[in-house]
């Protein structure tokens, strides 16, 4: 360890040291991997990519290396290997939408469809973001569900917990045309912004986010097994409690302006410390 390291650390009353009030994690190997297990594998991490391991881990936590090494482990996840897809940017000009100014207040949905029928009789996932803080609601949903359905799952999930939006950017999906859905968001107050053929995805948030989306599904389903609908809320909770490069933070923060508890980061900040077993 350097001279300028040492002088940087600090002992606490806990018996941790801290660099840069982040834990300092000794040198040793299983340390280490059980943070990057943690961070990378459970049922609430879902394997993300380094960039978002390694922000989500270097608020808490430091080591020498500690981004080479988190970089290393995800190049080796077999998992991982198996269902990143290739990202590319999408092509053709897109049409930049306005400003936002509140969270909530402007929101993008999509279906997924097609999925395996799981034993709950779900065969799709309705995606509904946030566009200001990324955060999103995945709803487990039957593709034959009527609109009037639709409706009052959006109001039960949706209007119930952040209030009646401003506007919606949605694809043309038959149920979004439709004009009860249409009559219902007018009631409302809602504007309907309807994408076009050529700009399935006017600002590419949900492309991207339906994307990630079905990463998180395939790797769940190799590491954990089931239906994947029983692992759909803790996917959520992953999703929005993971780092976010448009934001710099995870959706979770930018929503409710705090860190959101886990079992990599129970405490709060200034008095985190590893849960689980006694390893330091």
């Amino acid at each position: 360890m350097s001279c300028g390291v040492e002088l940087l650390l600090e002992s606490k009353p806990n018996g941790l040291l801290y660099y840069l009030n982040r834990i300092w994690v000794p040198d040793r190997d299983d340390l280490h991997a059980f943070l990057m297990n943690e961070a990378h594998k459970t049922r609430y991490s879902f394997h993300p990519g380094a960039d978002k391991m390694y922000q989500d881990l270097r608020q808490l936590y430091w080591w020498p290396g500690i981004k080479k090494d988190i970089a290393l482990y995800v190049a080796k996840c077999l998992t991982c290997s198996k269902v990143k897809a290739e990202h590319q940017r999408p092509s053709g000009l897109l049409e930049q939408p306005e400003i936002l100014v509140w969270k909530w207040e402007n929101i993008a949905m999509y279906f997924i469809t097609k999925l395996p029928r799981t034993s709950s009789g779900y065969d799709s996932i309705w995606v509904i973001i946030d566009r200001l803080t990324k955060s999103t609601h995945f709803l487990p949903i039957r593709e034959d569900f009527k609109v009037e359905k639709l409706a009052r799952i959006y109001i039960d999930e949706i209007v119930s917990r952040h209030g009646v939006t401003v506007n919606i950017i949605s694809d043309r999906d038959a149920r979004f045309t439709s004009r009860f859905w249409q009559s219902l968001q007018k009631a409302l107050g809602t504007r309907l912004d309807l994408s076009t053929a050529y700009h399935p995805q006017t600002d590419g948030q949900t492309e991207q986010t339906i994307q990630t989306l079905e990463d998180m599904l395939r790797a769940c389903v190799i590491d954990f097994g089931g239906n994947w609908d029983s692992h759909l809320s803790l996917i959520e909770f992953s999703y929005n409690n993971s780092y976010h490069t448009s934001i710099n933070m995870s959706p979770f923060e930018a929503l409710y302006g705090r860190k959101c508890r886990s079992p990599i980061c129970w405490k709060e900040i200034g008095e985190a410390q590893i849960t689980g077993p006694e390893l330091i």
